[in-house]
């Protein structure tokens, strides 16, 4: 009997972790970000993640004022909803130049919510979580 019930309690535990943890990770867009402090960012990709529950890519510009070449991060909606809206894994990769139209993140560091991504001259939608045009959220 007491086998079971530490089995039962293992269980249990386990599931919630599983529960708890994705919801832990997901996140209102006005809690993190403002949508009327936009931003439109040109730069080489140097990072993308393709993960649930939003994809993230990293990207170097250089600084309007100081010349120096910052790394940004930027966020795009899940990729299920990405691919929906013509994405596919590849279609961002490391060293390719875009451009990024977004949402600065409230915190004033280098993070954005991004609305489009301009690359090659194709303008795709990128399912922010913002509740704009192309936004999957």
């Amino acid at each position: 009997m007491k086998g079971t019930i530490k089995t039962a309690l293992l269980s249990l535990t386990t599931s919630l972790c599983a529960i708890a943890l994705p919801a832990a990770a997901h996140h209102s867009f006005p809690a993190e970000y403002d949508a009327s402090k936009t931003i439109s960012l040109t730069g080489k990709v140097t990072k993308v993640e393709w993960t649930n529950p939003h994809i993230f890519f990293y990207l170097d510009v250089q600084d309007e004022k100081t010349g120096e070449v910052v790394n940004w991060a930027l966020e795009m909606g899940s990729p299920n909803s990405l691919m929906r809206l013509g994405w596919k894994r590849d279609s961002l990769k490391v060293g390719d130049v875009v451009t990024v139209d977004g949402s600065l993140a409230k915190n004033g560091t280098r993070l954005a919510n991004a609305t489009t991504v301009t690359m090659s001259g194709k303008r795709l939608f990128a399912g922010s979580s913002g509740g704009k045009a192309g936004g999957g959220q």
